[in-house]
């Protein structure tokens, strides 16, 4: 079994709480997102565009940064997700 002595525990403890964080992160901000449903996206990506065609994508990216500065990780993936489905379709360009 791997010996390890217990002046390493605090280090340890510290490590595995910085990687539980981080993937947490990774969970919210990139996988989680990809759960919502494509309609979702799509309604939400057409409700821009009926709001303003032209800067579409512009507000899409502009809700993502309100998600990165607020701390909303979720919020900020399903952003990405409009913000692709908006350039996907060619809108804003």
């Amino acid at each position: 079994m791997l010996d390890v002595s217990y002046d390493y525990l605090p280090f340890l403890a510290f490590g595995a709480f910085v990687l539980a964080v981080l993937l947490w992160m990774e969970w919210q901000g990139r996988i989680r997102p990809l759960f919502i449903p494509l309609a979702e996206i799509s309604r939400l990506a057409d409700e821009l565009i009926e709001k303003d065609a032209d800067r579409a994508e512009e507000l899409a990216a502009i809700e993502e940064d309100r998600a990165w500065r607020y701390s909303q990780n979720f919020e900020r993936g399903k952003w990405r997700r409009v913000r692709k489905e908006l350039e996907r379709r060619g809108i804003g360009k």
